[in-house]
This record gives C-alpha cells, structure tokens and sequence, in this order.
C-alpha cells in the first residue's frame, strides 16, 4: 500500500514538474536603473494613455481585490493631494478583469488621479510584477529610482523625503 502511494506520488510530482516547466517565461522585469517601459492602456473612459514623460511617475500596479492594495489606497489618495501641485503624476494601472468592479472602487475612494486598466496583466507581466501593489517610482528622465514591493503607507516621512528627493531634482541635458 505505502509502495502504490509513494508511486502516485511520483508521477504527480513529475507532472507538477513538468507543468512548471512548460509555463512561459516571464516576459520582463524592470529594475531600479531602467527606463520604465512606456505603454498604452485605456482610462476609464476607454481613451489610451502612456506612461507620462518628462514628470516624476508614481507607477502603481493593483487590483479591488488585493487587501493590501484597497489598505494603502487612501496614503496614496492623500500623497497626491499634497504633492500634485509639486509635479507628481500617480497612475494606477488596476489588473482587474471585472471593470464594473473596478470603475465601483475608483468612484468609491474618489480617486483623484489617473487609473488605466490593465485587464490582461499585460503591462504588469512586461514590468515583471506578480504581486499586488508593487509600485515603481520614476523621475523625470525616464529612469525607474525605486521598485516598492507591497503595500506603502504613502504620508510616511521617509517615503515623502524620497519622492520630495526627485521632485526638486533637475534633468540632465
């Protein structure tokens, strides 16, 4: 008995196995020193936006139904508030599949600042994310600064010095 399971066992961690090693390799990872990748996504409006150029990006890869995602959305809401005028530009570039859901929440927390929607992940997998936030910070010449994994308590002192940091930053050239 102990010898059949042991057996199944086996053929089961070889199909696992060979499952994991037919899945596709991801197509990308941003690091810190890239050029954020630019892209086209529609707003919620369904027109086409890019990856703002010239400005300092808060890139913010989520989802409605990621729970650390919904946690820091109202720092963000508030960080925008305060630093728009200052020059930030936040996109949040949502993986919803469901866009009712997704057009629900952003009306809900009354976001202030741009969403795309990114339904196939797309964008998300060129950037190399698999986890929800992951957030890129971008400055003005293009260059991805820092890569956030996780949820960010965006009103923080030490993240507000650093986003401060590349707002008074001048492009070279």
């Amino acid at each position: 008995m102990l010898k059949r399971w042991l057996i199944m066992g086996a053929v089961f961690g070889g199909i696992v196995a060979a499952a994991w090693m037919l899945l596709p390799a991801p197509s990308g990872k941003v690091v810190e020193g890239n050029v954020a990748p630019d892209f086209s996504l529609p707003d919620l409006a369904g027109v086409q936006q890019h990856l703002p150029k010239g400005k300092v990006v808060l890139l913010n890869f989520w989802a409605t139904w990621c729970p650390p995602c919904r946690k820091e959305m109202p720092s963000m809401i508030e960080l925008y508030k305060r630093l728009k005028d200052q020059g930030l530009v936040i996109v949040a570039a949502s993986v919803d599949k469901d866009r009712n859901k997704l057009v629900s929440f952003v009306r809900e927390y009354n976001i202030p600042f741009q969403v795309v929607h990114d339904v196939d992940a797309s964008v998300a997998r060129r950037y190399g994310v698999f986890r929800y936030p992951e957030t890129f910070l971008i400055d003005r010449s293009g260059e991805v600064r820092f890569h956030l994994i996780g949820g960010v308590e965006w009103t923080d002192k030490t993240v507000l010095k650093a986003i401060h940091t590349l707002l008074t930053e001048k492009t070279a050239g």
